[in-house]
C-alpha cells in the first residue's frame, strides 16, 4: 500500500489562479481520507497532482517517503475513479474492466479470471458482455470502480464518482465502495461536496476552502470541534447557529455571553471558560447546533432563551423552527466564491475568511488592508453585502407541532455542547478536542 504527503504544496495556474495554496496533509496507509469542500476550492486539483496529472508549483508530493513531483504517472501505482466514469463505448463491460491488464501485458486467461473475480465483487458479473450503454448509471460506476480495482493499486484517488447519481443509489454505493476499499486494504484519496459522503466514509477528512486547508481529523473531531468559523458553518443540516456575543468576566464566578437582550452563563469549572475569558471586554462568535437547544417551559430555570418562532420547516420525521431571540447573526457566505488575492503575500490564516464574515468591530485589521494591486478585503468590516440582521436560531421540533408563526418558545441550551470563535474565524479553545 501507499502513504501520501503534502508538504507546503501551492499550485498557481498560469492566469494567476491560485488554486491550491500552501497545503500541508498526510495520507496513513490503508486510510480513507476525504476531502471536502465547495466547488472551486482546490480538491481536484490536489487529487490531479498526486495522481501526476498536474504538477506543484511550489512543495513536495511524497509516495511512500519518496519525492514524486517528476515521476509519471503511469509509475505512481495508482488508480482513478473520474466523476464521469471514463468508459471506453465500443468495448464490452469485461474489456473495460480489464484494458489497464491488458496494456500491462497479462495474458488471456489470468485476465479473464481477474476479472471475473471484480465483477462478481462489485455485483456486476451478469453484464460483463455489455457494452456501456445498456447499463444503468449505477452500473456504470461499478464498471469505473472496477477497473480501478482490477489493477491492484498502491492508492485509490476518486473524484466524485457519485455525483451524477442520484440521492437513493449514491447511499447505496457509499456503503459499497467504503466496505470494499477498506476490505482491500488500499490508500484511498476521496473528493467531494456532500458532507454526509464525507462524514460517513471517512476515516478522516480534510475540509478546503478557496485553496486552503481549514481542518483535518476524524468525522466526530470536525463535526464536534471544528477548528475555523467555516467548518462550523460548512458541517451539519441545519447549519450551526452562529450568534455575536459580548464577553464580560465574573472571575471565579462565571463568564457571561450576552447575545443582545438575553445571556447565558458560561460556569467557571468549565475549562473553556479561562480561554474564553481572555476576551473580556470584546466581542466573539458563540456557536450552537440545534441538538445542543431543547424546547422547555417558559419558567424553566437554568441556561434558557426566550424568542418567538419567525417560521416553520417541516421535514416529515421533524419540524425546524426558527427563533428570534434578539441576537444578532454571524454571517458566512456560500462559500464558493473566489477572492483575488496575490500567490504569496499575506497569512493564510487571516486570508480564510476574507468576504466571509459579517463585520465584528468597527476597526479594520493592519494586516487585512488593500494589498497594492489586490482586493483583499478585511472579515472585520464589510458593511456591504454582509449587513447586520438579527439571528434565526434554529431548534429541532417534533413532526407538526401544535406551535406556528408568532409563538412564544423557551430552549434550554447545553452550555457543554457550544462553540467559540474570535473575530478572525478561529476557534478559541481549538486545543483540545
Amino acid at each position: 500500500m501507499t502513504t501520501v504527503a503534502l508538504k507546503d504544496v501551492t499550485k498557481v495556474f498560469p492566469d494567476g489562479t491560485v488554486a491550491v495554496d500552501n497545503i500541508n496533509l498526510d495520507v496513513n496507509d490503508g486510510e480513507f481520507m476525504v476531502l471536502l469542500g465547495p466547488s472551486g476550492c482546490g480538491k481536484s486539483t490536489v487529487l490531479r497532482m498526486v495522481a501526476g496529472l498536474e504538477d506543484p508549483t511550489r512543495g513536495a508530493i511524497m509516495l511512500d517517503g519518496e519525492l514524486a513531483n517528476d515521476l509519471p504517472p503511469r509509475d505512481r501505482r495508482i488508480a482513478m475513479v473520474f466523476q464521469d466514469f471514463a468508459l471506453y463505448p465500443h468495448m464490452s463491460v469485461g474489456d473495460n474492466i480489464g484494458f489497464p491488464l491488458r496494456l500491462a501485458g497479462v495474458e488471456p486467461e489470468p485476465r479473464g479470471e481477474r476479472v471475473a473475480d471484480v465483477a462478481s465483487a462489485l455485483g456486476i458479473g451478469d453484464v460483463l458482455a455489455r457494452k456501456p450503454s445498456q447499463l444503468s448509471g449505477g452500473q456504470r460506476q461499478r464498471v469505473a470502480m472496477g477497473r480501478a480495482i482490477v489493477r491492484r493499486p498502491g492508492l485509490f484517488l476518486m473524484d466524485e464518482p457519485l455525483s451524477n447519481l442520484d440521492s437513493g443509489l449514491r447511499a447505496e454505493l457509499r456503503a459499497e465502495i467504503s466496505g470494499l476499499v477498506r476490505e482491500l486494504g488500499v490508500s484511498t484519496i476521496y473528493v467531494t461536496h456532500d458532507q454526509a459522503e464525507a462524514l460517513t466514509m471517512a476515516d478522516r477528512v480534510a475540509i478546503m476552502r478557496k485553496g486552503v486547508l481549514q481542518d483535518v481529523g476524524t468525522p466526530t473531531q470536525v463535526y464536534g470541534r471544528p477548528a475555523t468559523l467555516y467548518v462550523a458553518a460548512f458541517l451539519g443540516s441545519p447549519r450551526m447557529n452562529l450568534l455575536e456575543a459580548s464577553v464580560y468576566v465574573h472571575l471565579d464566578r462565571y463568564v457571561t455571553l450576552n447575545l443582545g437582550d438575553q445571556a447565558l452563563y458560561l460556569p467557571w469549572n468549565d475549562i473553556r471558560s479561562r480561554a474564553v475569558a481572555h476576551y473580556h471586554g470584546e466581542r466573539i462568535v458563540v456557536g450552537m447546533r440545534a441538538e445542543a437547544l431543547t424546547p422547555v417551559a417558559p419558567d424553566t430555570p437554568g441556561d434558557v432563551l426566550q424568542g418567538r418562532i419567525r417560521y416553520l420547516e417541516h421535514h416529515g420525521h421533524e419540524s425546524l423552527a426558527f427563533l428570534d431571540i434578539g441576537a444578532t447573526a454571524i454571517v458566512v457566505d456560500e462559500l464558493n466564491k473566489p477572492v483575488d488575492d496575490d500567490a504569496s503575500g499575506g497569512s493564510s490564516r487571516l486570508r480564510r475568511f476574507g468576504h466571509a464574515v459579517q463585520r465584528l468591530t468597527g476597526r479594520v485589521a493592519e494586516s487585512e488592508q488593500p494589498a497594492v494591486g489586490g482586493t483583499r478585503t478585511s472579515i472585520l468590516n464589510d458593511p456591504g453585502r454582509h449587513a447586520r440582521r438579527p439571528a434565526e436560531l434554529a431548534v429541532r421540533l417534533a413532526p407538526y407541532p401544535a406551535v406556528a408563526a408568532g409563538h412564544p418558545l423557551a430552549v434550554s441550551v447545553r452550555m457543554d455542547a457550544l462553540h467559540f470563535f474570535d473575530e478572525r474565524g478561529d476557534r478559541i479553545d481549538v486545543g483540545w478536542r
